[in-house]
C-alpha cells in the first residue's frame, strides 16, 4: 500500500513537472514567435492592392482579450470596421495603391456599419481607382457593400440572395408558463418592446408598427443604395427581392444588370496580375486594412500631441465587469480624457442598445464633466444608439447619426422572474422565510412581488423615466412635454430621428471627427482611438501567467448558445434597465 502510495506520489510530481516544462517550451516558442513576426517592418508594395475580406463578425473595434484568447485569434483575428474605414480613406490617396479588391464570404453587420462602408468607399472611386468585387455566392449584406464596384463578378454557379429586410422575434411565454416562471415586469413606453418576448406569445400591435416603420425605411435606404451603384431603378432591386435571386442562374443575374461578368476566382487573380503586371507564379500584392494600418502607423496622432480624443463605446452598458460598455470602467476613461490638456475634443463612437439605467446615468455625468472642461463632446452613431445608448448621447454638443441607425427607445423597464411555480409547483421545494420585516427578501426569485412592491417598483420605474426624459430634454434644447411625445420607448432610424431633433446631422464617425477638428482648429487626422487596446502577446503573457489555466473547448449549436447566453444575460441584469429590444434584421 505505501508502495503504491509512492508511486502514485511520484506519477502525480513528474506529471506536474512535465507540463511546467511544457507550458514553458510552448511559451517560449510563442514569445519567439510573436517577437520575430514583429521584426518584420510591414512594407507597402508598389501596385498594391487593398484587400477587404467580408467574412465572419466584423467588430466596431478591436476589443480587449485575455491571453487565451489573443492566442487563438492571432493568426485568424478578422479586420474591424475602424481599420477598414480608416484603411480605405488612406488608400484613396496612396500612390502604391492601386485600387481594392472585395472578396465577400458572408459578413455580419448592422446596416448602419455597411452604410458607412459603402460611403467610404465611393469617397475612395473619387480618386480615380478601381473596385473589383468578387464572391462564390453574395448574401444580400455583402451585396449592398459589393455594389459600390466598377465590376462585381460572380462564380459562374454562384448566386446573389436579394430578399428584401426581414426581422424575426422569439416568444417565450408560452414555454415560460410550461415551466412554472413569470416574469413579472414593470415599464413605461407603450413601445419598450424589449419584455414582450418574456410576457406575450407574439408582437403587440405597437411594436408591430414601430418595427415595421423602421424595417421599411431600411429597404428603402437599400434599394435605393443598390439602384444608385447599379443604375437602375429602386422598384426594379425591390422586384428582384420579390422573385428570390438566389434561385437564378449566375447568367440570369448578368442579364439582370445584378452582376457585371460570371468568372472562377482564378481567373479574377489572373486578370488582376495581368492589371499589375505580375508573373504568373508571384503572389499578388495584396495587403489587407490591418496590415496596411501596420505600416503606416507613423501617420497617426500621438496621444502626446494635442488631439481628438475618439472613444469607443461599444456593447451593452454595465455597472462593472469586463465586456461590453462598463460603467466603473468607462467613467474614469472619461475623466481623464477631460482632464488630460492633450485633448481638445471628444467624440463618442456609440454602438449599444443600452443597459444599466444607473451606469448610463453614470456615464451621462462624466460626460457633462467633460463639457464643464470647456472642451467639444460630439457623438457619432453606429448600427444603434438607442434607450441607454441614447442616454449616454443625448447631452453632445452635436450628435451624428446613420441614416439606417437604430436610435431613441427612450424608454424604462424592469424585470423580475418569480419560479416559484417551477420549484415549489412542480419540483416540491418549499421555502421558510424569518424576517426582521415583511420586505426583507424582496427580489428573491421565489416568491411573487406583492401589490405594494409592484407599485413601488413601478414608481421607481417612472422616477428613473423623469430623469431620462430631463437629460434628454436638457441636452436636446425640447421641453420634458415634447419628448415625451416622441418616448415612449418608441425606436427611430435616423433619418426620422433628424427630423424630431433627436440627432443633428446625418453623417459617419469620419463626418463628426471632420467637424469637430474644424471646430478646434486641428487638422482632420488630429485625432486617436481610445481605450488603449494591448493585443501585445508577451505584453498580455506576462499580465496573465499567474492567471493561465488549462481551458477545454465545449461546442454547442449557435442556436442553443444563443439562448443560453440571453437567459445568463438576464439574470444578471440590474433591476431597471434602459434597454431597446433585441433586433436582428437579415
Amino acid at each position: 500500500m505505501l508502495k503504491r502510495f509512492f508511486v502514485s506520489m511520484l506519477g502525480t510530481v513528474a506529471g506536474i513537472w512535465i507540463s511546467i516544462l511544457i507550458i514553458l517550451f510552448g511559451g517560449i516558442v510563442l514569445v519567439g514567435a510573436v517577437i520575430g513576426s514583429k521584426s518584420e517592418t510591414v512594407k507597402i508594395k508598389d501596385k498594391s492592392i487593398l484587400y477587404i475580406k467580408l467574412e465572419g463578425d466584423i467588430a466596431e473595434r478591436l476589443q480587449e482579450q485575455s491571453f487565451m484568447d489573443l492566442v487563438r485569434d492571432y493568426e485568424s483575428k478578422g479586420e474591424t470596421l475602424d481599420q477598414m474605414l480608416t484603411s480605405v480613406r488612406m488608400a484613396a490617396k496612396d500612390k502604391k495603391i492601386r485600387g481594392i479588391y472585395i472578396d465577400a464570404a458572408g459578413a455580419s453587420m448592422g446596416v448602419a456599419s455597411r452604410q458607412e462602408l459603402v460611403e467610404a468607399l465611393n469617397e475612395f472611386k473619387e480618386s480615380g481607382k478601381w473596385i473589383y468585387a468578387y464572391a462564390d455566392n453574395f448574401s444580400q449584406g455583402d451585396y449592398l457593400v459589393a455594389s459600390v464596384a466598377d465590376k462585381i463578378f460572380i462564380n459562374p454557379v454562384g448566386n446573389v440572395d436579394i430578399r428584401g429586410i426581414g426581422m424575426q422575434t422569439p416568444f417565450f411565454a408560452g414555454l415560460l408558463d410550461k415551466l412554472g416562471i413569470k416574469v413579472q415586469v414593470v415599464k413605461v413606453g407603450t413601445y419598450k418592446s424589449a419584455v414582450e418576448p418574456f410576457i406575450l406569445t407574439s408582437m403587440s400591435e405597437p411594436a408591430r408598427r414601430q418595427n415595421q416603420v423602421y424595417i421599411d425605411s431600411i429597404w428603402n435606404y437599400y434599394a435605393s443604395t443598390i439602384a444608385e451603384n447599379r443604375s437602375v431603378e429602386p422598384a426594379t432591386v425591390s422586384a428582384w427581392a420579390d422573385s428570390l435571386t438566389f434561385a437564378w442562374t449566375a447568367s440570369h443575374d448578368v442579364d439582370a444588370r445584378i452582376v457585371t461578368e460570371t468568372i472562377y476566382r482564378r481567373e479574377v487573380e489572373d486578370m488582376l496580375r495581368d492589371m499589375l503586371s505580375v508573373d504568373d507564379n508571384d503572389e499578388l500584392p495584396f495587403i489587407t486594412p490591418s496590415k496596411y494600418i501596420e505600416a503606416n502607423s507613423d501617420r497617426f496622432t500621438s496621444h502626446s500631441d494635442d488631439h481628438i480624443a475618439v472613444l469607443y463605446a461599444v456593447g451593452d452598458i454595465v455597472e462593472s465587469g469586463d465586456g461590453g460598455i462598463v460603467g466603473d470602467k468607462m467613467v474614469p476613461e472619461i475623466i481623464r480624457l477631460a482632464d488630460d490638456e492633450n485633448v481638445a475634443g471628444l467624440v463618442l463612437r456609440v454602438n449599444s442598445g443600452g443597459g444599466s439605467a444607473f451606469a448610463s446615468e453614470q456615464i451621462w455625468e462624466a460626460l457633462e464633466y467633460f463639457k464643464s472642461q470647456d472642451k467639444p463632446f460630439y457623438v457619432s452613431m453606429g448600427d444603434y444608439a438607442a434607450s441607454g445608448g441614447y442616454y449616454i448621447s443625448c447631452g453632445a454638443d452635436r450628435i451624428y447619426a446613420d441614416a439606417t441607425t437604430l436610435t431613441g427607445s427612450i424608454g424604462v423597464f424592469g424585470m423580475i422572474p418569480d419560479i416559484s411555480g417551477l420549484v415549489t409547483g412542480k419540483l416540491g421545494v418549499t421555502f421558510s422565510t424569518v424576517a426582521s420585516s415583511p420586505n426583507a427578501t424582496f427580489m428573491s426569485l421565489t416568491s411573487p412581488m406583492t401589490p405594494e412592491q409592484k407599485a413601488s417598483m413601478q414608481r421607481y420605474v417612472e422616477e428613473t423615466y423623469d430623469i431620462f426624459t430631463s437629460r434628454v430634454a436638457e441636452g436636446r434644447h425640447m421641453s420634458v412635454d415634447s419628448v415625451k411625445a416622441i418616448a415612449e420607448g418608441r425606436v427611430w432610424v435616423g433619418s426620422s430621428a433628424l427630423e424630431l431633433g433627436l440627432v443633428d446631422e446625418l453623417g459617419s464617425l469620419n463626418d463628426a471627427v471632420k467637424a469637430i477638428t474644424e471646430e478646434v482648429g486641428l487638422d482632420a487626422d488630429a485625432w486617436a482611438a481610445y481605450p488603449y487596446v494591448n493585443t501585445n502577446l508577451l505584453e498580455r503573457l506576462l499580465d496573465e501567467t499567474s492567471q493561465l489555466q488549462t481551458a477545454q473547448g465545449i461546442s454547442l449549436d449557435p442556436e442553443i448558445m444563443k439562448y443560453l447566453v440571453m437567459a445568463k444575460r438576464i439574470s444578471e441584469m440590474d433591476p431597471i434597465q434602459a434597454r431597446m429590444p433585441e433586433i436582428t434584421i437579415r
